[in-house]
């Protein structure tokens, strides 16, 4: 959606996002990306996003721990477990 006319109501969209329970989700995402860098710095995770080992969406939390992977990896699973062969 453009905002060509209009400045962008960053207010509105942030009450939303609340409202959809995103807000938790994403706080949780910045607490382990912070706690990463902290450990590691961020020239480590450059490029890399941080993949939780159980989803936030099915329950997840930072404490059930989380890896460094790929963004195309961590954003292909989609949560889903690796069948058994």
């Amino acid at each position: 959606m453009a905002y060509t006319k209009s400045p962008r109501p960053y207010k509105h969209e942030y009450e939303l996002q609340k409202a959809r329970g995103e807000h938790k989700y994403r706080m949780e995402r910045q607490r382990a990306r912070r706690k990463f860098d902290k450990e590691n710095g961020p020239a480590k995770r450059k490029g890399k996003d941080i993949s939780h080992n159980k989803p936030l969406r099915n329950g997840g939390t930072n404490a059930d721990g989380y890896t460094l992977q790929s963004p195309s990896k961590n954003r292909a699973n989609n949560g889903k477990k690796k069948k058994k062969t």
